[in-house]
């Protein structure tokens, strides 16, 4: 896993997420293009993450012509969708539309870019009075110093929230957020697109893609 020690991880196995991830990493695609391959690529994401639910057990099911195997839905916990804006709203609509009526929740932090290491700032918070109780999908589409995530996870916690039940589904991460994330907290499981080579000296992730939310919304 590129150097990386966090064993939690799951890098989607696709052609598909290869062949799309690499139109949004050209720097020549404009924003209407990124918009439309971004939001078929975060379905993607999406499906891959809910199909990896903790309710999601192998099971038998009859067909017209006899019995199949294979992963199955089963009773557990509600999910809900926590969202790192700006970015991180992307991908949670795309889980949404493919789940429509699952709660949501917004954890607001930023970076300060002023600063040497970037230090996240908290915002703004949103969420459920009943999500201590839910298995929650928290979405970001890129994992780079890890810390916007570290600090939403502690959000999470302070709110109730058992870190065994909380899922990191994001796009493009690197070693050094894996590794940031594999050292506070290793029980979560993250599902990614790809783990690309290592952060440059402006804590970007290299190839990466630029910044997400910038490109998707036109305000680069």
């Amino acid at each position: 896993m590129n150097g990386t020690s966090h064993e939690n991880v799951t890098v989607i196995k696709s052609r598909a997420v290869e062949y799309l991830l690499l139109k949004l990493r050209n720097r020549s695609t404009g924003t209407e293009e990124f918009q439309k391959i971004g939001d078929r690529l975060m379905r993607i994401l999406g499906e891959e993450a809910l199909c990896r639910l903790p309710t999601v057990k192998q099971g038998k099911v009859e067909t017209p012509c006899g019995a199949v195997t294979g992963p199955v839905d089963t009773p557990g916990p509600p999910v809900c969708i926590v969202s790192i804006p700006r970015s991180g709203d992307i991908l949670q609509e795309a889980v949404r539309n493919i789940c429509p009526g699952l709660s949501v929740g917004k954890i607001l932090i930023q970076r300060d870019e002023s600063s040497e290491d970037k230090t996240p700032k908290l915002y703004y918070k949103k969420l459920p009075k009943d999500i201590c109780s839910s298995f929650v999908i928290l979405v970001d589409p890129m994992l780079a110093t890890a810390g916007s995530a570290i600090r939403a996870i502690e959000v999470l916690k302070e709110s109730g929230v058992k870190t065994e039940n909380i899922m990191f589904l994001n796009l493009i991460c690197c070693p050094e957020g894996l590794q940031a994330m594999a050292k506070s907290y290793p029980e979560i499981h993250i599902i990614t697109g790809c783990v690309d080579s290592h952060l440059n000296e402006d804590k970007y992730i290299v190839p990466g893609l630029g910044d997400y939310g910038d490109r998707y919304y036109g305000t680069v």
